[in-house]
């Protein structure tokens, strides 16, 4: 079979035909923004996507916010493209490191460098994403997936989002 045209949004996985949404979630469950992949996308390539998309409205007078506090992810996103990158941006991250990163690290020894700084009272809260996540797949047309083209699902996301907002 031909591979699916960029625009459809699907993917190859394990079970088939999929599609991954990707959240940016706040402390008070709001969407911050919303990413719609092809299951078998990897985590970390689009995870600068999703930081793009983040726009916060100020209370008073001025240009949206962009950059949060503070960010919580999964192992998933333990990469060596993500840290720098909120590093680099002055963002505060809390992301476990994979067995495998700490093996390859301790492995080297000196040269390897420390470890990550990892709190795992503040990786508590991490949970919101995946409530967050489980309340939008309540809604049948997001959990089934019926659309076909990628702006479609989008679409379909956003509409739940809002009427979840309600």
């Amino acid at each position: 079979m031909a591979a699916e045209p960029d625009n459809h949004g699907l993917g190859r996985s394990r079970g088939g035909l999929t599609t991954k949404i990707r959240l940016a979630v706040d402390a008070s469950f709001h969407v911050l923004a919303a990413v719609i992949t092809a299951g078998q996308r990897g985590d970390a390539p689009v995870f600068e996507r999703v930081m793009e998309k983040i726009r916060v409205p100020r209370v008073s007078v001025g240009h949206p916010r962009t950059r949060p506090k503070h960010v919580l992810a999964d192992r998933a996103y333990s990469s060596l493209q993500i840290r720098p990158f909120l590093r680099k941006r002055g963002i505060a991250h809390t992301i476990p490191e994979k067995r495998d990163q700490a093996g390859h690290r301790i492995r080297r020894g000196a040269a390897g460098g420390r470890p990550p700084g990892f709190d795992r009272e503040m990786y508590k809260r991490r949970h919101k994403v995946e409530c967050r996540i489980g309340l939008l797949k309540q809604a049948r047309g997001v959990a089934t997936r019926y659309d076909k083209l990628a702006v479609r699902c989008q679409a379909t996301v956003q509409l739940t989002l809002i009427r979840q907002a309600l």
